[in-house]
């Protein structure tokens, strides 16, 4: 089993940077990636980006791409989330997950979930 835990959420104006961090904890030699998902109110999730625990290959979603930066720490388990020149509809719940398959882009794939932090982004 695998254990995930997000940190780092707030409330931010527009323009604004925020990290966020997630702690893996367990069977972390399992891990294929892990990845970070965000969830809006009346909206599905959707994928944020995700870093392959190997090789740190990134993959982002292209509504963050050139804002957002994912970034790991081996020997800390943890994973981060650089979130810069933030909008407004950045607004959500932002999930940490980590999945032991060969794909990062859906949700279903991903076997562990934290329970999410809330950034909110004002105008």
């Amino acid at each position: 089993q695998v254990q995930v835990a997000e940190s780092g959420g707030g409330l931010v104006q527009a323009g604004g940077s925020l990290r966020l961090s997630c702690a893996a904890s367990g069977r972390t030699f399992i891990i294929y990636a892990m990845g970070w998902f965000r969830q809006a109110p009346g909206k599905e999730r959707e994928f944020v980006g995700a870093i392959t625990w190997t090789r740190s290959t990134t993959s982002y979603a292209e509504s963050v791409k050139g804002r957002f930066t994912i970034s790991r720490d081996n020997g800390q388990n943890t994973m981060y989330l650089q979130m810069n020149s933030l909008k407004p509809e950045d607004t959500a719940v932002y999930f940490c997950a980590a999945t032991t398959r060969g794909t990062i882009w859906l949700s279903r794939d991903y076997e562990y979930y934290g329970q999410g932090t809330q950034v909110t982004v004002s105008s």
